[in-house]
């Protein structure tokens, strides 16, 4: 391969154009960016070079000012769009500026007054960017994969293949298949997508478009966030219309759990640090903790961080906590969403001062302090692709109680008889995702916690338990280096 190097100490094995819509640190709504911000680094080590392609919304455009154009199209769905390529945190980027698209008031995808409503058109652009540059190359650098995440980057498949993909493999990665980038079929000539595809067996979509269909059908490899996930979504309950999309093309679609960054949440590095073998340092951060909630919890400390939505089953908190708390619990929660379930966490804080308490909105410093202080982390998500707050909780010894469910599932032991007695359990889980599941899971939480020993050797197996990006990374990249040989 022309211009082959050395990267982190490995020969080159090739090259990888990632294209999303989020990205830590630049910008981040959900786990998304996460992913996106965290492979570049993990994927170096195994030889890969990855450049992230992403829009420049206004909130990125002032840093990337003296940035050097590396590429321009003068109708760019209405506009000139420019790229441009720089670096920050170690990671190599390109910036879609195109002012007419992303220039505006408001997060990524809507502002305060709803969603942006030529969102099809914003992020087929970057779609249509980023497959020219997998196609074209790039100032000399010309990648190998073009690796599209979740519906805002779904039409790029498509574009390679409509247009010829110049040798260049492709992969999209469904990080919530809730989301499907829908718009309509009177739409088909503006996004640039051949007539003669507007098929059920290719882009045509309940009589629409959807840019993540257009993406699961065209692209070389389908890839979701979990082994789990990746089977669920094969079934109707799961699939949320897609399912027959994803079962016909089962011998391309793999789930590959994701990671996360070990430094950055490292029970190690917390004000009160602790360790695997050194917990002491958990129980001040737990005192320290209810001292600033003005908590006195005499069994297990949980806590909830999360969006407070009903997928995340926070619509079954006021259910089963009621029981937990009489049994000895406590509950801390932090997060924003539903207003109705807003007001039901406030409920059960003036229910129980002193053993519940609420904090709305987020605070990324306050969630560390959670992990660090907290016995357990409640996961009762009616679906999860794969979630991240487990492992969090699995880093800190923090024990998750989460449904049996996607990336839940693949990531905690279960603590049944079998796992006890075999010394591996990391955690627990239940099913099905309902009241009476979640409550019997929670009576379980406050009998194991109840005995020190088995409690301990819980939180031990749990922060033994490998969460980094080490394993993913490697599973992409032997799945890049299989689909270009």
């Amino acid at each position: 391969m022309a211009g082959a190097r050395v990267i982190h100490g490995q020969k080159q094995r090739g090259r990888v154009l990632s294209v999303a819509s989020e990205c830590v640190p630049l910008i981040k709504t959900g786990g998304l960016a996460d992913v996106v911000g965290a492979l570049p680094e993990a994927l170096a080590k195994a030889g890969w070079e990855m450049r992230v392609l992403l829009p420049a919304y206004r909130s990125l455009r002032a840093g990337a000012a003296n940035w050097p154009v590396v590429w321009e199209e003068h109708d760019l769905f209405g506009g000139t769009g420019r790229v441009l390529a720089g670096e920050v945190a170690g990671l190599s980027l390109l910036l879609l500026d195109a002012p007419h698209l992303y220039d505006r008031d408001g997060g990524p995808y809507s502002n305060a007054t709803g969603d942006h409503p030529d969102n099809a058109i914003r992020f087929a652009a970057l779609s249509w960017v980023a497959a020219r540059i997998a196609r074209e190359g790039l100032d000399g650098w010309k990648p190998d994969i073009l690796h599209a995440h979740d519906w805002q980057a779904g039409f790029a498949p498509a574009y390679l293949a409509y247009q010829g993909a110049g040798g260049v493999k492709s992969v999209i990665t469904v990080h919530n298949i809730a989301f499907q980038g829908w718009a309509p079929a009177s739409m088909l000539g503006t996004l640039r997508l051949p007539a003669e595809a507007f098929h059920p067996g290719a882009l045509e979509y309940y009589g629409g478009l959807s840019s993540l269909k257009a993406g699961l059908v065209t692209a070389d490899w389908v890839t979701t966030v979990s082994p789990t996930y990746a089977a669920e979504l094969m079934r109707p309950e799961f699939g949320m219309g897609l399912q027959g999309v994803i079962a016909s093309r089962a011998a391309q679609v793999s789930g590959i759990l994701n990671g996360v960054d070990t430094s950055v949440w490292s029970p190690e590095a917390e004000p009160v640090p602790y360790s695997v073998t050194s917990l002491a340092g958990k129980a001040k951060a737990r005192a320290d903790l209810c001292a600033e909630f003005g908590l006195e919890v005499p069994g297990p400390l949980a806590i909830v961080v999360s969006r407070l939505t009903d997928q995340k089953g926070i619509d079954l908190l006021p259910a089963v906590i009621p029981d937990f708390v009489l049994g000895g619990g406590g509950l801390l929660v932090l997060g924003s969403g539903d207003p109705a379930l807003e007001g039901a966490m406030r409920g059960l804080a003036a229910q129980f001062p002193g053993r519940v308490a609420v904090r709305i909105g987020y605070d990324e410093a306050l969630s560390h302090r959670f992990f660090s202080g907290a016995d357990a982390v409640l996961v009762p998500s009616r679906f999860e692709p794969c979630g991240l707050t487990q492992m969090y909780g699995l880093r800190y010894g923090t024990l998750p109680v989460v449904a049996s469910v996607g990336g839940l599932a693949d990531t905690v032991i279960g603590a049944s008889p079998a796992t006890l007695m075999a010394g591996v359990a990391t955690g627990l889980q239940f099913h099905p995702v309902d009241a009476l599941a979640f409550g019997q899971a929670l009576s379980q939480l406050l009998t194991l916690h109840a005995d020190t020993t088995t409690w301990t050797r819980l939180q031990a197996n749990a922060m033994r338990h490998p969460v980094g990006w080490e394993t993913s990374a490697k599973a992409y990249a032997d799945l890049y280096e299989r689909l270009i040989a």
